[in-house]
Protein backbone atom coordinates (compact mmCIF):
# COMPACT_ATOMS: atom_id res chain seq x y z
CA UNK A 1 0.00 0.00 0.00
CA UNK A 2 1.33 3.20 -1.22
CA UNK A 3 -0.15 6.72 -1.46
CA UNK A 4 0.70 8.00 -4.95
CA UNK A 5 -1.01 11.41 -5.44
CA UNK A 6 -1.63 13.95 -2.90
CA UNK A 7 -4.11 16.68 -4.03
CA UNK A 8 -5.01 19.80 -1.32
CA UNK A 9 -7.23 22.62 -2.29
CA UNK A 10 -7.61 25.25 0.75
CA UNK A 11 -6.23 22.84 3.08
CA UNK A 12 -4.00 24.53 5.82
CA UNK A 13 -1.23 26.68 4.21
CA UNK A 14 -2.45 25.21 0.59
CA UNK A 15 -4.39 27.11 -1.37
CA UNK A 16 -3.54 24.73 -3.91
CA UNK A 17 -1.08 21.71 -4.49
CA UNK A 18 -0.92 18.25 -6.41
CA UNK A 19 2.47 15.79 -5.59
CA UNK A 20 3.30 12.64 -6.97
CA UNK A 21 4.80 10.19 -4.58
CA UNK A 22 6.43 6.71 -5.50
CA UNK A 23 6.96 3.49 -2.78
CA UNK A 24 9.78 3.87 -0.41
CA UNK A 25 11.35 6.95 1.55
CA UNK A 26 9.84 10.67 0.59
CA UNK A 27 11.11 13.39 2.92
CA UNK A 28 9.95 16.40 3.35
CA UNK A 29 12.43 19.59 4.44
CA UNK A 30 11.88 23.34 5.42
CA UNK A 31 12.26 25.41 7.96
CA UNK A 32 9.71 25.61 10.74
CA UNK A 33 6.12 27.12 9.79
CA UNK A 34 6.41 26.28 6.42
CA UNK A 35 4.30 23.90 6.06
CA UNK A 36 5.78 20.24 5.99
CA UNK A 37 3.55 18.98 8.73
CA UNK A 38 0.78 20.37 6.51
CA UNK A 39 1.08 17.73 4.19
CA UNK A 40 1.74 14.39 6.42
CA UNK A 41 -1.43 15.77 8.21
CA UNK A 42 -3.80 15.61 5.19
CA UNK A 43 -2.09 11.98 4.43
CA UNK A 44 -3.46 11.05 7.71
CA UNK A 45 -6.34 12.91 7.74
CA UNK A 46 -7.27 10.24 4.70
CA UNK A 47 -6.76 7.31 6.79
CA UNK A 48 -7.98 8.68 10.07
CA UNK A 49 -10.99 11.25 9.31
CA UNK A 50 -9.01 13.17 11.58
CA UNK A 51 -5.70 15.36 12.65
CA UNK A 52 -2.80 14.42 14.73
CA UNK A 53 -2.70 17.98 15.88
CA UNK A 54 -6.17 19.66 16.40
CA UNK A 55 -9.54 18.14 17.55
CA UNK A 56 -11.82 19.95 15.31
CA UNK A 57 -12.10 21.08 11.52
CA UNK A 58 -11.76 24.20 11.65
CA UNK A 59 -8.13 24.71 11.56
CA UNK A 60 -7.66 22.94 8.23
CA UNK A 61 -9.25 25.29 6.33
CA UNK A 62 -7.22 28.00 5.07
CA UNK A 63 -8.19 31.37 6.23
CA UNK A 64 -10.65 33.00 4.20
CA UNK A 65 -12.09 29.51 2.51
CA UNK A 66 -15.65 28.11 3.48
CA UNK A 67 -14.00 24.45 2.98
CA UNK A 68 -11.58 22.58 2.39
CA UNK A 69 -10.62 19.67 0.00
CA UNK A 70 -7.90 16.63 0.48
CA UNK A 71 -7.70 14.12 -2.23
CA UNK A 72 -5.62 11.25 -2.52
CA UNK A 73 -4.51 8.14 -4.90
CA UNK A 74 -3.96 5.16 -2.80
CA UNK A 75 -2.17 1.89 -4.72
CA UNK A 76 -3.30 -1.51 -3.22
CA UNK A 77 -2.00 -4.54 -4.71
CA UNK A 78 -1.58 -2.71 -7.76
CA UNK A 79 -5.22 -1.49 -7.76
CA UNK A 80 -5.49 2.55 -7.48
CA UNK A 81 -8.31 3.72 -5.31
CA UNK A 82 -9.48 7.69 -5.29
CA UNK A 83 -10.39 8.99 -2.20
CA UNK A 84 -12.15 12.67 -1.81
CA UNK A 85 -12.75 14.44 1.17
CA UNK A 86 -14.46 17.76 1.24
CA UNK A 87 -14.16 19.05 4.77
CA UNK A 88 -16.84 21.98 6.08
CA UNK A 89 -16.81 23.21 9.20
CA UNK A 90 -19.84 23.80 10.96
CA UNK A 91 -21.27 21.74 8.31
CA UNK A 92 -21.25 18.03 7.33
CA UNK A 93 -17.89 16.83 5.60
CA UNK A 94 -18.60 14.69 2.15
CA UNK A 95 -16.68 12.10 0.97
CA UNK A 96 -16.64 10.44 -2.30
CA UNK A 97 -14.52 7.09 -3.03
CA UNK A 98 -13.75 6.73 -7.15
CA UNK A 99 -16.14 9.49 -7.71
CA UNK A 100 -18.61 8.00 -6.01
CA UNK A 101 -20.29 9.81 -2.74
CA UNK A 102 -20.39 8.23 0.18
CA UNK A 103 -23.22 7.85 2.29
CA UNK A 104 -20.85 8.98 5.51
CA UNK A 105 -17.46 9.99 5.37
CA UNK A 106 -16.08 6.89 7.55
CA UNK A 107 -17.40 4.51 4.47
CA UNK A 108 -13.82 5.69 3.31
CA UNK A 109 -12.33 4.11 6.22
CA UNK A 110 -9.52 1.62 5.65
CA UNK A 111 -8.74 2.50 2.28
CA UNK A 112 -5.74 4.11 3.80
CA UNK A 113 -4.10 3.25 6.66
CA UNK A 114 -1.37 4.91 7.90
CA UNK A 115 0.67 5.10 11.42
CA UNK A 116 1.77 8.30 12.13
CA UNK A 117 4.61 9.56 14.72
CA UNK A 118 5.17 12.64 15.70
CA UNK A 119 6.29 15.30 18.91
CA UNK A 120 2.57 15.08 20.14
CA UNK A 121 3.01 11.58 20.69
CA UNK A 122 4.78 12.04 23.73
CA UNK A 123 1.23 12.30 25.43
CA UNK A 124 0.70 8.77 24.90
CA UNK A 125 3.89 7.85 27.76
CA UNK A 126 3.28 11.79 29.64
CA UNK A 127 -0.17 12.70 28.74
CA UNK A 128 -3.29 11.96 30.48
CA UNK A 129 -5.49 8.67 29.77
CA UNK A 130 -7.39 9.71 26.89
CA UNK A 131 -4.84 10.39 24.67
CA UNK A 132 -4.23 6.20 25.48
CA UNK A 133 -7.64 5.60 25.33
CA UNK A 134 -7.69 7.74 21.52
CA UNK A 135 -4.69 5.27 20.75
CA UNK A 136 -6.25 1.58 21.01
CA UNK A 137 -9.45 3.14 19.72
CA UNK A 138 -7.90 4.73 16.49
CA UNK A 139 -5.99 1.15 16.50
CA UNK A 140 -8.86 -0.69 16.00
CA UNK A 141 -10.50 1.35 13.55
CA UNK A 142 -8.03 0.81 11.47
CA UNK A 143 -7.55 -2.35 11.37
CA UNK A 144 -11.45 -2.84 11.25
CA UNK A 145 -13.44 0.14 10.33
CA UNK A 146 -16.98 -1.38 11.94
CA UNK A 147 -15.31 -0.26 15.06
CA UNK A 148 -16.27 3.42 13.84
CA UNK A 149 -19.75 2.72 14.22
CA UNK A 150 -18.81 1.03 17.64
CA UNK A 151 -17.36 4.15 19.09
CA UNK A 152 -19.78 5.99 17.52
CA UNK A 153 -22.67 4.46 19.17
CA UNK A 154 -21.19 4.22 22.74
CA UNK A 155 -20.12 8.14 22.50
CA UNK A 156 -24.09 8.65 21.42
CA UNK A 157 -25.35 5.89 23.96
CA UNK A 158 -23.23 8.24 26.99
CA UNK A 159 -24.31 11.38 25.81
CA UNK A 160 -27.78 9.91 26.25
CA UNK A 161 -27.46 8.60 29.72
CA UNK A 162 -24.97 11.52 30.78
CA UNK A 163 -28.41 13.76 29.97
CA UNK A 164 -30.52 11.78 31.66
CA UNK A 165 -28.33 11.57 35.18
CA UNK A 166 -27.78 15.06 35.22
CA UNK A 167 -31.18 15.75 34.89
CA UNK A 168 -32.09 13.33 37.79
CA UNK A 169 -29.02 14.95 40.12
CA UNK A 170 -31.01 17.83 40.74
CA UNK A 171 -33.94 16.39 42.21
CA UNK A 172 -31.69 13.76 43.84
CA UNK A 173 -30.05 15.80 46.09
CA UNK A 174 -33.00 17.57 47.28
CA UNK A 175 -34.67 14.19 48.06
CA UNK A 176 -37.18 14.31 45.50
CA UNK A 177 -38.79 10.81 44.00
CA UNK A 178 -36.69 9.95 40.84
CA UNK A 179 -37.76 7.72 37.86
CA UNK A 180 -35.25 5.79 36.95
CA UNK A 181 -37.15 3.72 34.52
CA UNK A 182 -34.96 5.28 31.30
CA UNK A 183 -31.91 5.71 32.84
CA UNK A 184 -31.75 1.80 33.70
CA UNK A 185 -32.65 1.47 29.28
CA UNK A 186 -29.83 3.69 29.06
CA UNK A 187 -28.04 1.71 31.35
CA UNK A 188 -28.45 -1.67 29.33
CA UNK A 189 -27.25 -0.06 26.03
CA UNK A 190 -24.56 1.36 27.87
CA UNK A 191 -23.47 -2.29 29.06
CA UNK A 192 -23.87 -3.93 25.49
CA UNK A 193 -22.22 -1.53 23.65
CA UNK A 194 -19.25 -0.38 26.13
CA UNK A 195 -18.63 -4.16 26.54
CA UNK A 196 -17.75 -4.69 22.94
CA UNK A 197 -15.67 -2.07 23.24
CA UNK A 198 -14.28 -2.89 26.19
CA UNK A 199 -13.54 -6.61 24.64
CA UNK A 200 -11.83 -5.50 21.68
CA UNK A 201 -9.59 -3.23 23.74
CA UNK A 202 -8.55 -5.60 26.13
CA UNK A 203 -7.51 -8.22 22.84
CA UNK A 204 -5.53 -5.49 21.34
CA UNK A 205 -3.52 -4.87 24.43
CA UNK A 206 -2.59 -8.23 24.69
CA UNK A 207 -1.71 -8.25 21.04
CA UNK A 208 0.59 -5.12 21.89
CA UNK A 209 2.83 -6.30 24.65
CA UNK A 210 4.87 -8.75 22.95
CA UNK A 211 5.29 -6.39 19.90
CA UNK A 212 6.02 -3.22 21.84
CA UNK A 213 8.45 -5.30 24.23
CA UNK A 214 9.85 -6.13 21.33
CA UNK A 215 10.79 -2.41 19.23
CA UNK A 216 11.15 -0.76 22.74
CA UNK A 217 14.31 -3.62 23.01
CA UNK A 218 15.02 -2.34 19.55
CA UNK A 219 15.40 1.13 19.95
CA UNK A 220 16.71 1.59 23.47
CA UNK A 221 19.17 -1.03 23.26
CA UNK A 222 19.08 -2.26 26.81
CA UNK A 223 17.67 -1.23 29.59
CA UNK A 224 13.53 -1.15 31.00
CA UNK A 225 10.95 -4.42 30.17
CA UNK A 226 7.77 -1.93 29.00
CA UNK A 227 4.70 -3.82 30.06
CA UNK A 228 1.08 -2.91 29.34
CA UNK A 229 -1.54 -3.32 31.05
CA UNK A 230 -5.60 -3.06 30.69
CA UNK A 231 -7.35 -1.29 33.75
CA UNK A 232 -11.24 -1.30 33.66
CA UNK A 233 -13.27 1.27 35.89
CA UNK A 234 -15.80 -1.44 36.02
CA UNK A 235 -13.44 -4.01 37.82
CA UNK A 236 -12.47 -3.94 41.07
CA UNK A 237 -8.87 -1.91 41.98
CA UNK A 238 -5.90 -4.21 40.88
CA UNK A 239 -8.59 -6.94 39.02
CA UNK A 240 -8.11 -7.95 35.67
CA UNK A 241 -11.62 -7.41 33.55
CA UNK A 242 -12.66 -11.18 32.07
CA UNK A 243 -11.93 -10.98 27.90
CA UNK A 244 -15.35 -12.26 27.26
CA UNK A 245 -17.63 -9.76 26.15
CA UNK A 246 -20.92 -11.10 27.62
CA UNK A 247 -18.79 -11.19 30.78
CA UNK A 248 -17.82 -7.86 30.13
CA UNK A 249 -21.49 -7.27 30.07
CA UNK A 250 -22.53 -8.42 33.31
CA UNK A 251 -19.46 -6.55 35.02
CA UNK A 252 -20.52 -3.15 33.35
CA UNK A 253 -24.05 -3.64 34.43
CA UNK A 254 -22.89 -4.56 38.47
CA UNK A 255 -20.30 -1.71 38.38
CA UNK A 256 -23.25 0.86 37.27
CA UNK A 257 -25.62 -0.67 39.97
CA UNK A 258 -22.66 -0.40 42.93
CA UNK A 259 -21.84 3.05 41.37
CA UNK A 260 -25.51 4.50 41.17
CA UNK A 261 -25.61 6.48 43.96
CA UNK A 262 -22.08 8.56 43.34
CA UNK A 263 -23.38 9.11 39.43
CA UNK A 264 -26.52 9.99 40.47
CA UNK A 265 -24.91 12.79 43.02
CA UNK A 266 -22.24 13.87 40.31
CA UNK A 267 -24.75 13.62 37.57
CA UNK A 268 -22.18 11.85 35.41
CA UNK A 269 -21.69 7.84 34.17
CA UNK A 270 -18.85 7.10 36.33
CA UNK A 271 -18.03 3.43 34.76
CA UNK A 272 -17.64 2.19 31.18
CA UNK A 273 -14.95 2.29 28.50
CA UNK A 274 -14.48 6.13 28.43
CA UNK A 275 -13.27 6.08 32.29
CA UNK A 276 -10.59 3.40 31.72
CA UNK A 277 -6.99 3.50 31.39
CA UNK A 278 -3.81 1.59 29.31
CA UNK A 279 -1.27 1.27 32.14
CA UNK A 280 1.89 1.82 30.57
CA UNK A 281 5.05 0.38 33.24
CA UNK A 282 8.89 0.16 33.06
CA UNK A 283 10.38 -2.24 34.77
CA UNK A 284 7.71 -2.23 37.21
CA UNK A 285 7.41 1.55 37.55
CA UNK A 286 4.75 3.77 35.87
CA UNK A 287 6.36 5.42 32.69
CA UNK A 288 4.39 8.67 33.64
CA UNK A 289 6.46 10.60 35.76
CA UNK A 290 9.61 7.88 35.97
CA UNK A 291 10.86 7.25 32.54
CA UNK A 292 13.77 9.69 31.42
CA UNK A 293 12.90 11.77 28.60
CA UNK A 294 14.92 8.81 26.16
CA UNK A 295 13.12 6.30 27.70
CA UNK A 296 9.55 8.00 27.44
CA UNK A 297 10.24 8.60 23.31
CA UNK A 298 11.49 4.94 22.95
CA UNK A 299 8.37 4.13 24.70
CA UNK A 300 6.28 6.35 22.60
CA UNK A 301 8.03 4.69 19.54
CA UNK A 302 7.63 1.17 20.54
CA UNK A 303 3.67 1.91 20.68
CA UNK A 304 3.53 3.21 16.80
CA UNK A 305 5.85 0.72 15.69
CA UNK A 306 4.10 -2.17 17.72
CA UNK A 307 1.06 -0.78 16.04
CA UNK A 308 2.36 -0.89 12.40
CA UNK A 309 3.27 -4.48 13.02
CA UNK A 310 -0.11 -5.34 13.94
CA UNK A 311 -1.42 -4.02 10.25
CA UNK A 312 1.34 -5.36 8.54
CA UNK A 313 0.57 -8.35 10.05
CA UNK A 314 -3.06 -8.23 8.88
CA UNK A 315 -1.85 -7.95 5.27
CA UNK A 316 -0.45 -4.85 3.43
CA UNK A 317 2.24 -2.39 5.69
CA UNK A 318 0.10 0.71 6.25
CA UNK A 319 2.10 4.28 5.07
CA UNK A 320 4.57 4.96 7.95
CA UNK A 321 4.83 8.56 8.68
CA UNK A 322 7.48 10.44 10.91
CA UNK A 323 6.92 13.68 11.24
CA UNK A 324 9.29 15.81 12.73
CA UNK A 325 10.30 13.05 15.12
CA UNK A 326 14.17 12.87 14.09
CA UNK A 327 14.85 16.50 16.23
CA UNK A 328 13.80 14.67 19.25
CA UNK A 329 16.03 11.93 19.36
CA UNK A 330 19.58 11.26 20.20
CA UNK A 331 22.24 9.90 16.97
CA UNK A 332 21.82 6.45 18.40
CA UNK A 333 18.00 6.34 18.58
CA UNK A 334 18.16 7.89 14.98
CA UNK A 335 20.08 5.19 13.59
CA UNK A 336 18.15 2.71 15.75
CA UNK A 337 14.89 4.03 14.43
CA UNK A 338 15.86 4.29 10.99
CA UNK A 339 17.20 0.90 10.53
CA UNK A 340 13.82 -0.58 11.97
CA UNK A 341 11.87 1.57 9.22
CA UNK A 342 13.93 1.88 6.12
CA UNK A 343 12.97 -1.01 4.49
CA UNK A 344 8.94 -0.40 4.89
CA UNK A 345 6.67 -0.05 1.76
CA UNK A 346 6.37 3.60 1.75
CA UNK A 347 7.81 6.32 4.50
CA UNK A 348 7.21 9.87 4.84
CA UNK A 349 9.23 11.66 6.75
CA UNK A 350 9.06 15.59 7.69
CA UNK A 351 12.07 17.61 8.96
CA UNK A 352 13.72 21.52 9.34
CA UNK A 353 17.39 20.60 8.52
CA UNK A 354 18.49 18.08 6.32
CA UNK A 355 20.68 16.82 9.03
CA UNK A 356 17.98 16.03 11.06
CA UNK A 357 17.04 12.93 8.32
CA UNK A 358 19.39 10.01 9.05
CA UNK A 359 21.60 8.70 6.13
CA UNK A 360 19.68 5.70 5.90
CA UNK A 361 15.90 7.10 4.42
CA UNK A 362 17.95 8.02 1.31
CA UNK A 363 14.98 8.85 -1.28
CA UNK A 364 13.07 11.36 -2.90
CA UNK A 365 13.19 14.46 -1.09
CA UNK A 366 11.07 17.55 -1.52
CA UNK A 367 11.63 21.42 -0.33
CA UNK A 368 9.02 23.31 1.81
CA UNK A 369 9.03 27.16 1.92
CA UNK A 370 6.08 29.81 2.23
CA UNK A 371 3.31 26.66 1.28
CA UNK A 372 5.55 26.26 -1.65
CA UNK A 373 6.50 23.12 -2.42
CA UNK A 374 9.13 21.50 -5.27
CA UNK A 375 11.14 18.18 -5.79
CA UNK A 376 14.70 18.37 -5.01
Amino acid sequence: MYVSHLQLADFRCYESVHLEFEPGISTFVGPNGQGKTNLVEAVGYVATLGSHRVSGDAPLVRRGAERAVVRSAVVRDGRRAVVELEINPGRANRARLNRAPATRPREVLGVLRTVLFAPEDLALVKGDPGDRRRFLDELLVARAPRFAGVRADYERVLKQRNALLKSASARYLKRQEVDLSTLDVWSEHLAVNGAELLAARIALTAELQPLVAKAYSELAGSGGAPVLRYRSSAAAEGAEPPADRERLVALLRSAMEDSRHQELQRGISLVGPHRDELVLSLDDMPAKGYASQGESWSYALSLRLAAFELLRADGDDPVLILDDVFSELDAERRRRLAEHVRHCEQVLVSAAVPEDIPAELHGARFRVRDGEVERA
